[in-house]
């Protein structure tokens, strides 16, 4: 691949992306840090930062956020994020099953993110790429 080549294509029913909400997301991230070796690069929300934590090859691996802003209403638990090829219709599949929708299908991240709990409450990350 060069540099002028398109990024492939997330492949549907994969994870793409893990990332925690918390209400002391600078502590979190430094207690991520020291645990498990990750280093952070800011990421701008407008008026503060999440953070994009890093494997010592530094690659992103996982996001420390803060629970506000669009993120306010997302649990405080590790996400995963699974790619879905429609959002909405997936998010109508889960409600149909019993599952719960937490958090409404918003943009995220160059393309849109929902969070759903399935009928046992387990929570799970959407995400369409655009």
């Amino acid at each position: 691949m060069t540099s002028n080549d398109p990024a492939p294509k997330p492949v549907p029913g994969t994870i793409g992306w893990t990332d925690v909400t918390l209400m002391d997301a600078p502590r979190m991230r430094d207690f991520y840090a020291d645990v498990v070796g990750w280093t952070a690069e800011g990421l701008s929300m407008g008026d503060y930062e999440d953070y994009v934590m890093k494997a010592a090859d530094g690659a992103p691996v996982a996001g420390v956020c803060h629970a506000r802003g669009v993120n306010a209403d997302v649990p405080p638990v590790w996400l995963i994020y699974v790619h879905v090829a429609d959002l909405e219709a997936s998010v109508e599949r889960a409600q149909a099953g019993g599952g719960r929708v937490l958090v409404a299908p918003r943009g995220a991240g160059g393309g849109r993110m929902a969070v759903i709990a399935d009928p046992a409450g387990t929570v799970l990350g959407l995400y369409q790429a655009s």
